[in-house]
């Protein structure tokens, strides 16, 4: 894996997770936001992609409901 895959890799994943592009290009070290857009061409998928903040709030009931089980 080349030092180019990593860094495509953990820029999709940030934004993915829902960072904002200001931070990825601040962590990235672009100098323009123009540079770091290019990590959002994998995330075309209309509102498929999209998560409800109540989305994530049922996730982590799911999880704290697992802790308390284990």
């Amino acid at each position: 894996m080349s030092a180019h895959v990593l860094r495509h890799s953990f820029a999709t994943h940030l934004l993915q997770s829902g960072s904002d592009i200001r931070t990825v290009q601040e962590l990235l070290g672009h100098s323009d936001v123009s540079t770091t857009m290019i990590y959002t061409h994998v995330m075309n998928k209309g509102a498929r992609g999209v998560k409800s903040p109540l989305d994530r709030l049922e996730q982590r009931r799911a999880e704290y409901r697992i802790q308390l089980a284990a």
